[in-house]
């Protein structure tokens, strides 16, 4: 019966072994690197411990601090400035609805009286407030419409608002007091500003109307054509949009 040698097992056993004692010392080599990297990590905390502590403290109150600070002054005040804003929102209201002694009732509304905020009061004892912030449009509309067109521009223009139609009317309206006091290059800006701020079909065709008129004014004519067009295209059902070729006419002849 014929044999065979077996040739080359103990080479590959050696190899293996040689393969898992290199393996293993890879392995060492990486668990001693670690373990070094999480000791000089160890080493750096402690080393650095109070500073850690202490950043860890500065966050913790400051959160809490602002915490404290929405619940037991913010919070307040917001409902103060609101209780206070209420009472000369009577006047302007009754002012706008009225047409008789007008401007005494929209002095009151900004004055204040009976021992109470106008809306000049509460804009700058509650500034920061929402209804600080409010104020500063009621008293703009109301030297608005007492054709008081400065004082008007500097409220309105410390009136910010994301609402759709707050936010464009207060833009509008600085570009009103502009145009009553023969600006009308601040007006356009400001009718533009109005049309862009908020997309809607009221105020948003309205002030592209006033901005196109007021181009035309200012001899804009392409501005003012862009302008008509924008709501032919846009805005056709609006009210400006209804007798918009009227005026996309009249711009287009004056540009020729």
């Amino acid at each position: 019966m014929a044999t065979y040698k077996k040739t080359g097992t103990k080479i590959r056993n050696k190899k293996a072994q040689t393969s898992t004692i290199t393996e293993e010392s890879t392995t060492a080599e990486v668990f001693n690197t670690l373990d070094e990297t999480a000791s000089k990590s160890e080493q750096w905390v402690i080393k650095n411990q109070k500073a850690i502590f202490g950043v860890i403290a500065v966050i913790v109150i400051s959160i809490l601090g602002f915490m404290a600070f929405q619940k037991y002054v913010a919070e307040p005040q917001e409902r103060e400035a609101a209780n206070e804003l209420a009472f000369p929102k009577v006047y302007f209201e009754q002012a706008i609805n009225s047409s008789v002694a007008v401007d005494s009732l929209f002095n009151l509304g900004l004055n204040g009286a009976e021992g109470k905020y106008g809306f000049i009061d509460v804009a700058d004892k509650f500034s920061g407030t929402k209804a600080g912030n409010l104020a500063h449009y009621y008293a703009g509309m109301s030297y608005l419409k007492m054709k008081q067109y400065k004082n008007a521009i500097t409220h309105l223009e410390q009136f910010s608002s994301n609402d759709a139609l707050l936010g464009p009317t207060a833009k509008g309206a600085i570009g009103d007091a502009f145009a009553d006091i023969n600006q009308p290059e601040d007006a356009l800006d400001y009718y533009i500003k109005a049309a862009n701020l908020q997309d809607n079909g009221f105020s948003t065709p309205l002030f592209l109307f006033k901005a196109g008129n007021t181009a035309l004014d200012l001899g804009k004519f392409d501005k003012a054509l862009s302008l008509f067009n924008q709501i032919k295209k846009d805005y056709p059902t609006s009210e400006e949009g209804k007798n918009i070729e009227v005026f996309i006419s009249k711009a287009t002849y004056a540009t020729k």
